[in-house]
C-alpha cells in the first residue's frame, strides 16, 4: 500500500469504454496511452477513434512513466472535504511521447516549490482494493 496523500471522500474518476484500459493498466501500476493500430499516432485522454486517421483499431502502450512539468496550478481553496490545501494540479508532459500530457497531482514537496521543467516520475495511490490513481512525484 503507498503513502495516501488524498482523503477518502475524494470522488471517484468516471470510467468510459475507452478509459477503461487505461484504469486497468494503472490498476496493475502502470501508466500507458492509447495507440492507434492502423497509423500509430498516440493520444491521451482515450477516446474511440484516431483524430489523425479516423480508425477504431485501438490500443494501449506502456510509457516510462517519467517527465516534466509542462504546467500546473496551487490549489488553495476548499473543493473536497478533507483534502488538505494547498495541493498542485498539473499537466504533465510524458517521457518517450509525442508532447503527451496527463493531468495528475505533484506531491513529495512543497507546492512552492513546483516548476516548469520539473522533472517527475509517476508512482500509484492506492484508494482502494479497486482504484488506483497515478500522482507525480519529483524525480531525485
Amino acid at each position: 500500500m503507498s503513502e495516501r496523500h488524498f482523503p477518502d471522500l475524494m470522488p471517484s474518476p468516471g470510467v468510459t469504454r475507452e478509459s477503461l484500459p487505461w484504469w486497468e493498466a494503472v490498476l496493475q501500476g502502470r501508466l500507458v496511452v492509447q495507440k492507434c493500430n492502423a497509423c500509430g499516432a498516440e493520444r491521451h485522454p482515450p477516446c474511440p477513434c484516431c483524430a489523425r486517421c479516423g480508425s477504431h483499431d485501438v490500443g494501449m502502450r506502456d510509457t516510462e512513466g517519467t517527465g516534466v512539468v509542462y504546467t500546473f496550478t496551487v490549489v488553495h481553496q476548499k473543493f473536497i472535504p478533507g483534502m488538505p490545501e494547498p495541493y498542485v494540479v498539473a499537466s504533465i508532459e510524458l517521457d518517450g511521447t509525442d508532447g503527451l500530457r496527463v493531468v495528475s497531482n505533484v506531491v513529495g514537496v512543497e507546492p512552492s516549490e513546483v516548476r516548469i521543467g520539473m522533472p517527475v516520475e509517476v508512482f500509484f495511490e492506492h484508494m482502494s482494493d479497486e482504484l488506483v490513481v497515478p500522482r507525480f512525484k519529483p524525480r531525485r
